[in-house]
């Protein structure tokens, strides 16, 4: 059996031979071969989908706003690194807290 390849432009109508196409296809029976047989009902339970996947993960690492006070001194200095100078902050922040004795330093 040969495998077909054709692009369809998803955003126009369907021509009649596409139609013919896929009404054809959608009555054509399932053909298993050695290699791949069918999975068993305990091999589809092991599935998760990708969607719940991805979605637990962007919760996992989903930033949190938080509400931060900085002198006109600090926020001009950030300011001057350009374009993203909140993602330097927050850098910053992670990698001072990432060490403790910068942190223990600071909290004096």
């Amino acid at each position: 059996m040969a495998t077909i390849k054709k692009t369809i432009d998803i955003s126009a109508d369907l021509t009649a031979k596409q139609k013919r196409m896929l009404e054809n296809a959608s009555k054509r029976s399932v053909a298993f071969d050695e290699d791949n047989p069918p999975l068993t009902k305990k091999e589809l339970a092991q599935f998760k989908r990708v969607t719940d996947a991805v979605r637990e993960e962007r919760l996992d690492n989903r930033k949190q706003n938080v509400t931060l006070r900085l002198s006109p001194k600090a926020i001009n200095k950030a300011k001057s690194l350009g374009k993203g100078y909140t993602s330097v902050l927050a850098r910053i922040i992670e990698n001072a807290l990432d060490n403790p004795k910068l942190a223990e330093q600071l909290l004096k």
